[in-house]
């Protein structure tokens, strides 16, 4: 009687055990300090959010993890930093802020637009920083750059579609079509086109537009400017980003210059783009997460714009269309 009680008692403590790790577990590639963990549990609490897996939003998330560590917050030592991706899924976003919320982060980093929008629905006490939302205000983020207002600040990628174009102008002039490619579902996206179309009326270029809502569409949303356009313009677009492997190499199967709004989607294989360095976005980033950490609040921080810009050129993409870069670009651009 005595054994059987001991081996009860055994299954039992090992049982409590198994389900306080699982309990202790969440999904993340970074996990928060487990209960009890008194050294750990004193530490700063980073949330970190990316809408999806793609070459601009993980230079991004990079480039934050980077920057904190140079102002002092490593993970696993100074602070406690849970990465999540959100897969592209409104659903899985709001499932990871609520996640966020419920571990009381310090501080959340939502990087692109619907991930701010998706931790923004589940607090508006912790403080966010989010990055890359090109139009915070148009997507009801911010109430204004200057004085966010509320639990939230950040970085802003935005760039001017008429710089692009105009960098179009000097490497393919004469073209009178350009096709704009971009995802409707995404409110940065259509906040671009619309400039691109005010734009394009003053300077007399029609647009055609093809648009998407999921990156399986987007080699189709290609072909169906492929012969209908003399260029490309995408703006900073996840869901053409995720894809870009595809929309490139239909564009440029074609013969068509292909101009995009973030470097990263040039190193995809688009032809070029007169924008920002996301890796500079990224460290502005962490400055403001840091600022925040340090007893700043966030509505009170501007929302930082980008003012260093750069072109950015893919050679490999250009002799594939049979173009020769003008010198005038070659000086001052960042070949790929």
């Amino acid at each position: 009687m005595k054994n059987t009680m001991k081996k009860v008692l055994g299954i039992a403590v090992i049982a409590v055990m198994l389900l306080g790790l699982l309990a202790s577990c969440g999904g993340g590639s970074t996990e928060p300090a487990a209960e009890g963990d008194d050294e750990a549990s004193d530490l700063p609490l980073i949330g970190i959010m990316k809408l999806m897996d793609h070459t601009s939003l993980n230079t991004i998330e990079d480039s934050i993890i980077s920057g904190l560590e140079e102002r002092g917050y490593k993970d696993g030592e100074s602070c406690v930093i849970d990465r999540q991706d959100g897969q592209g899924d409104m659903s899985v976003m709001k499932t990871i802020a609520q996640r966020f919320t419920a571990n009381k982060c310090d501080v959340i980093i939502a990087i692109a637009t619907p991930a701010a929008q998706a931790v923004l629905s589940e607090t508006t006490d912790i403080p966010l920083i989010f990055a890359a939302v090109t139009d915070p205000i148009d997507a009801g983020i911010v109430e204004s750059l200057e004085n966010p207002g509320g639990n939230v600040s950040g970085t802003s990628d935005a760039i001017s579609p008429s710089d692009i174009i105009g960098l179009a102008e000097e490497m393919t002039p004469g073209f009178q079509k350009i096709g704009a490619l971009y995802s409707a579902g995404e409110d940065n996206s259509a906040s671009v086109i619309k400039d691109l179309k005010v734009f394009a009326d003053e300077k007399g270029y029609e647009i055609v537009e093809s648009t998407v809502t999921s990156s399986t569409e987007v080699q189709q949303a290609a072909q169906y400017l492929a012969d209908k356009v003399d260029i490309v313009f995408s703006p900073i677009d996840n869901t053409v980003a995720s894809a870009m492997a595809v929309a490139s190499d239909v564009i440029n199967s074609a013969g068509i210059p292909y101009y995009v709004s973030a470097d990263s989607m040039v190193q995809d294989g688009a032809l070029a783009t007169y924008g920002i360095d996301y890796t500079i976005l990224g460290d502005e980033t962490a400055d403001m997460v840091a600022e925040v950490l340090g007893g700043a609040e966030a509505g009170s921080l501007p929302v930082r714009t980008m003012s260093e810009m750069s072109v950015y050129v893919n050679q490999e993409t250009a002799d594939a269309i049979g173009l020769e870069i003008p010198q005038s670009v070659l000086d001052r651009a960042t070949i790929f």
